[in-house]
């Protein structure tokens, strides 16, 4: 009985040894990533009804799904500060009731058919999107048509979305992750929020959400876009049908774009300001390095997709630099990474992790670190393939649905991009080089801002020692007032 222990432990071992053998073989030969395959994208047709709205369409035959959006060119950016809130509130309650529709029965009758409708604001534009069957999108468009063009704004629904926004508002300023993203908003980025403050959300009145939606959902000022089993000529059709006699208006003008720009100098440290807002026994500290750019979306290639690359390599991903230095290599967080988020003329770029309280200013400094080293040293081309790849598969992937597609095709609208550049995204992704991930760092994230929300008193010293010559401003997170913030 001994023997036979001894030689069952005895495999085992062996067994281990072999299996660690070959993950240390299997680490050490990675495969390497094959090239990357063209993505056969159907184009973008267009037509134009008589008040102005323009019918878009990617036909996709073989699958009975259409999805269909009316895209408005009016989101957050044009509610004002004093109203923030407002443009998300006007696009929740399109499907909260029409003239002739309860907001139950505008469910019932779009469940019973096996479809779907939501509504949506962002900064850029606001979104009426359905999703149905073939054979039962007429019937759909029928109840689409009545939301978007005769919403019923009832105060009991306001009232109702308003308590609700607000209740979940006053949770989420308890929380880290949220308070930080939701400060660097005014004080990094020169926005308001886009869900609203506390202020703004209980100044909203009926008459501001009728006005934002007269003066905004217009058909001149919308784009009606159709990705799936469906062609122009049909598209055209439905659209004349349930959306012909909307009456165009008058666009008021947009506000010009607030800001600042700074030149890299080669002295300048990448954080020049620091703000803390303190949260007493938050348990986790939310850590944000954030900078605006004074360019956008649609200002050219050749500067648009070194930004890309430059975040799908700094923080787009678990292999991400930023991930691989905080979370692999320090356990300091479960995740890490960045983002840039798009407006026509500009963009946000944001880096950010959560950490413990005591550890907030060493992820602060990691994050400014790999900031400045992508700014000073070309990225190893081993290194740029495999994020160059995730670009390509994650864009590759979104369009295989209607609902991907209808999102990619949605933002150009939005962002005034011509829609054939959505052929030439893989082309340009490929093309960036690693010296033009280190120009678009250089030039463009010197001078951001750090944003840590946590408990102040676990990390003062810390912060203080590691950044000895930044300027650090602290609010508390109680009775936070955005508007004194600069």
């Amino acid at each position: 009985m001994k023997n036979s222990k001894l030689k069952i432990i005895s495999t085992i071992s062996a067994f281990c040894v072999l299996h660690f053998a070959f993950l240390i073989g299997a680490k050490a030969q990675q495969p390497v990533p094959s090239a990357p395959k063209s993505a056969q994208i159907p184009a973008v047709r267009e037509t134009r009804l008589a008040n102005g709205l323009r019918v878009a369409v990617v036909e996709r035959k073989g699958v009975p799904i259409v999805t269909a959006e009316v895209l408005t060119l009016a989101g957050a950016a044009d509610e004002g500060e004093s109203k923030a809130g407002l443009a998300n509130m006007t696009a929740s309650l399109l499907t909260k009731g029409t003239k002739t529709r309860t907001a139950s029965q505008i469910a019932e009758e779009v469940e019973f058919l096996g479809s779907s409708i939501s509504s949506a604001a962002g900064w850029n534009n606001s979104v009426l999107l359905i999703n149905s069957m073939s054979d039962k999108l007429d019937k759909t468009m029928s109840v689409m048509a009545d939301v978007a063009l005769k919403p019923a704004f009832k105060q009991s629904e306001i009232d109702l979305l308003r308590s609700q926004t607000l209740d979940g508002l006053t949770y989420n300023l308890r929380q880290p992750g949220f308070l930080s993203s939701y400060v660097a908003s005014k004080y990094s980025f020169f926005e308001h929020p886009a869900g609203g403050t506390p202020d703004s959300l209980k100044s909203i009145t009926r008459a501001d959400i009728d006005n934002f939606y007269r003066q905004n959902y217009l058909p001149n000022n919308s784009v009606l876009i159709f990705t799936g089993n469906i062609t122009l000529a049909e598209a055209q059709k439905l659209a004349q049908k349930y959306f012909g006699s909307w009456k165009k208006g008058t666009l008021k003008a947009k506000d010009g774009l607030p800001g600042i720009k700074v030149e890299n100098k080669f002295n300048l440290p990448a954080a020049y300001r620091i703000l803390v807002v303190d949260l007493p026994n938050s348990g986790q500290s939310a850590v944000s390095f954030a900078k605006p750019i004074l360019w956008g979306r649609k200002d050219g290639n050749s500067r648009i997709f070194p930004s890309l690359v430059m975040n799908s390599v700094l923080g787009g991903g678990y292999s991400s630099r930023l991930n691989q230095e905080i979370r692999i290599k320090r356990g300091l967080s479960y995740g890490a990474g960045s983002s840039i988020n798009w407006r026509a003329n500009s963009h946000n770029f944001r880096a950010s992790a959560q950490t413990k309280d005591v550890s907030a200013a060493e992820v602060a400094e990691l994050i400014v670190k790999e900031i400045e080293r992508l700014a000073k040293e070309d990225v190893d081309e081993k290194d740029m393939i495999p994020r160059k790849q995730v670009l390509i598969g994650n864009f590759s992937r979104n369009l295989e649905t209607t609902g991907g597609m209808i999102n990619a095709v949605g933002e150009l609208y939005a962002l005034g991009v011509p829609t054939p550049e959505l052929n030439n995204y893989i082309a340009n992704v490929s093309g960036v080089s690693a010296g033009d991930v280190k120009s678009y760092a250089f030039k463009n994230l010197v001078m951001g801002d750090i944003v840590i929300a946590g408990d102040y008193a676990k990390f003062k010293d810390d912060l203080a020692k590691r950044f000895p010559n930044v300027s650090i401003e602290v609010v508390k997170a109680e009775g936070l007032d955005l508007s004194k913030l600069e």
